[in-house]
């Protein structure tokens, strides 16, 4: 566990190993060993890392593998030639694409999600609803009370963001609920089952084990700061190919007819899902507001962890169990 207390003019950081260290979903500390308390005092100045040079570098190094290999890849004859024979064969593709492009806005002018007799986020309630907002996007129930979506440019970052962020919210959610499913159903065994506590146990110092199996570490016995650094460094390239659009993976010799958003191509839509124009559309509709559900789920995630400690599904098993204690209202009334 790191502690930061600030005696006079200096930081004190005290490292020691639990005595009752901390279990995960994912990963189990690693026992039978401690360490002893030491202390090191470093100026206010001085960052502090809790892991040795050498794994830095070892980091750096590993993060560094991806774009080494791509760019090695693209200079080589093997790039040539997939970018020769992506040149015969884009102006097809392209053409493809775009009466497929065609297609899909007529899907979306006959289909009941978009345009203005879409549903509305009040319903039959009367309201004077934004004039700017056409329902061109999927999702879009003419909600804007703040006014962010007057800008045309500002309103396709916003939406871009918005279905990054869904996304990530329902990877993230599907990474809660199962291990602690699996746990209560008897399917997998986990010595902690509750998502929070796997970040947590990191927080101390534990050393972790991925899927609970014994010295099988994947950055388990770094430090949060070289974890940190890792994911940033792994995440530079696919959000800068995003930002830069779908022609980043054009030296590759890879060429995708979508948008930054729907890229499709044997790499994004590899189930074939969007070759239905009219099925297409439908599923964004779809994906954006289950991405909007989970996203609001996070917020209950992380207010239930707070407050009761427990997991989701656990919080759902004690309050069908007991509604009339075992809820919110009750929760608030205790703690106060």
């Amino acid at each position: 566990m790191a502690l930061l207390s600030p005696p006079l003019s200096s930081i004190s950081l005290i490292t020691h190993w639990p005595q009752e260290p901390f279990h995960s979903s994912l990963s189990s500390p690693r026992h039978g060993h401690r360490r002893r308390r030491r202390c090191i005092h470093v100026s206010k100045a001085a960052p502090v890392f809790r892991s040795s040079w050498e794994e830095l570098a070892g980091v750096l190094i590993f993060s560094a593998v991806p774009f080494t290999a791509v760019k090695a890849l693209a200079s080589s004859s093997i790039g040539d030639t997939l970018r020769r024979r992506l040149a015969e064969t884009r102006k097809v593709a392209s053409e493809s694409s775009s009466r497929f492009k065609a297609l899909a806005r007529k899907a979306r002018e006959a289909s009941p999600w978009y345009g203005s007799d879409r549903p509305k986020w009040l319903g039959p309630i009367f309201f004077e609803y934004p004039q700017y907002l056409t329902g061109e996007y999927p999702g879009d129930y003419g909600f804007d009370v703040a006014g962010l979506g007057k800008d045309p440019t500002s309103f396709q970052k916003y939406f871009n963001f918005e279905i990054l962020h869904a996304r990530w919210a329902m990877l993230a959610s599907l990474g809660v609920l199962v291990p602690e499913l699996l746990e209560l159903l008897g399917i997998v065994h986990f010595v902690e089952p509750v998502w929070w506590r796997v970040g947590y146990a990191k927080l101390q110092g534990d050393t972790l084990d991925y899927l609970g199996i014994p010295g099988f570490h994947i950055a388990g016995s770094q430090g949060v700061i070289v974890i940190t650094i890792c994911q940033a460094l792994l995440m530079v390239g696919p959000e800068y190919a995003r930002y830069c659009g779908i022609e980043a993976l054009e030296p590759l010799g890879i060429y995708l007819p979508g948008d930054i958003n729907y890229p499709g191509g044997p790499l994004f839509d590899p189930l074939g899902l969007s070759k239905d124009p009219i099925s297409s559309e439908e599923l964004k509709v779809k994906e954006i507001k289950n991405g909007r559900l989970a996203m609001v789920a996070w917020l209950g995630f992380s207010l239930q962890a707070a407050l009761t400690g427990k997991g989701p599904l656990q919080n759902l098993i004690d309050f069908l169990s007991d509604p009339l204690h075992n809820n919110f209202l009750a929760l608030f009334h205790s703690s106060s």
